[in-house]
């Protein structure tokens, strides 16, 4: 794949980066504060990844993921996940359809939630493994199946899923394997105090503000693949790699706090998703190149939900951003072979 060398493409780095600016004013006129859960949403919708919103009710998940549809152009679901939710009730099911007029009968597919641009999974956890896995299809292959037959999903199709800390009674937990397939698991955090003052003056207003599209979902496309030719250096696929192969516990690049506090680390996905995660944000703020900050600054999103923390760190108050934050300190930025030419220092100050 080519990389990004065509004054197009520069061009389209420029217009992404007026983009966002503009999208995130839109989303300020109606959802306050979350500034760092706007970017997240943004660079995994560009990496044309799925994520997972884990916050307490009432921090207005919803209300920012619809917005952030409406600012896109694409066209938004929400299926509330319910311990009774068949997979049928997210893909859709086969009808018996009858022609009045000859008196035949076939079978017709009524399409389900799924069938979307943007869908919010409300409470993922709160329905059964096998419902769950009819939605996880549709995020891996794009495709669902009913009965003998594969529909395809629309383009582009992301999904983002949210979970309440708080409640675990009742809950069916994604298995590691399954939250694997989430590019980003993004934390909404309460507001600040200025922050939930104007929440207040705002929301109980009359003047309640509609956002404007920004973008196409054509566009939002034509974005992703030029995301995926966004270019990055050896030094820092090294880097990546040093990252990935120290969350594994008992293995040679493993810190001893690793062997401590970690059960099982990431896999390769996690640093694929790393890498098209820091190239998507690169591009968000219009830069043809990856820099070490985005890397290290998306770290936490792409990887605190690949690490399985053990009852020691959990007994010594340590979380996966913890341990994620002290990782990053600890991993030395080596000048490697790639490095030797002047790219080290060119990387630390892009």
């Amino acid at each position: 794949m080519s990389e990004i060398k065509t004054a197009p493409d520069m061009e389209a780095l420029e217009k992404l980066k007026v983009a966002q600016e503009r999208i995130r004013k839109q989303i300020r006129t109606v959802v306050i504060g979350q500034d760092e859960v706007v970017e997240q949403l943004l660079v995994s919708i560009l990496a044309g990844g799925h994520c997972i919103l884990e916050g307490v009710p009432g921090l207005a998940k919803t209300l920012l993921v619809s917005t952030l549809a409406k600012s896109l152009s694409l066209d938004f679901g929400r299926i509330q996940f319910t311990p009774d939710l068949m997979p049928a009730d997210i893909t859709g099911t086969d009808v018996i359809y009858e022609d009045r007029q000859s008196g035949t009968r076939e079978f017709k597919f009524i399409e389900g939630p799924i069938f979307t641009n943007l869908l919010l999974a409300d409470e993922i956890n709160r329905t059964p493994p096998k419902t769950q896995a009819a939605l996880l299809q549709g995020m891996q292959e794009r495709t669902i199946s009913a009965g003998t037959k594969h529909y395809q999903l629309p383009r582009p199709f992301f999904v983002l899923a949210t979970q309440n800390p708080i409640e675990q009674e009742g809950t069916y937990p994604l298995p590691e394997a399954q939250l694997d397939r989430f590019l980003m698991k993004i934390i909404v955090k309460y507001p600040t105090r200025e922050e939930e003052r104007l929440i207040y003056k705002t929301v109980t207003g009359d003047d309640q503000a509609e956002p404007e599209a920004t973008l196409t979902g054509e566009e939002v496309l034509e974005l992703q693949h030029l995301v995926r030719r966004v270019p990055i250096s050896d030094f820092l696929v090294d880097y990546t790699m040093d990252l990935i192969r120290a969350t594994r516990r008992d293995s040679e690049d493993a810190p001893e706090f690793i062997n401590r506090w970690v059960l099982w680390g990431a896999g390769p996905r996690g640093g694929q998703s790393l890498i098209l995660a820091a190239k998507a944000r690169a591009a968000l703020y219009g830069r043809p190149e990856v820099s070490v900050e985005d890397l290290q600054t998306v770290a936490k999103a792409v990887l605190r939900h690949r690490i399985v923390l053990s009852y020691n760190a959990e007994s010594e108050g340590q979380t996966a951003d913890t341990v994620i934050e002290r990782l990053i300190e600890e991993t030395p930025l080596h000048q490697s072979a790639a490095g030797k030419d002047g790219q080290f220092e060119r990387i630390l100050k892009s």
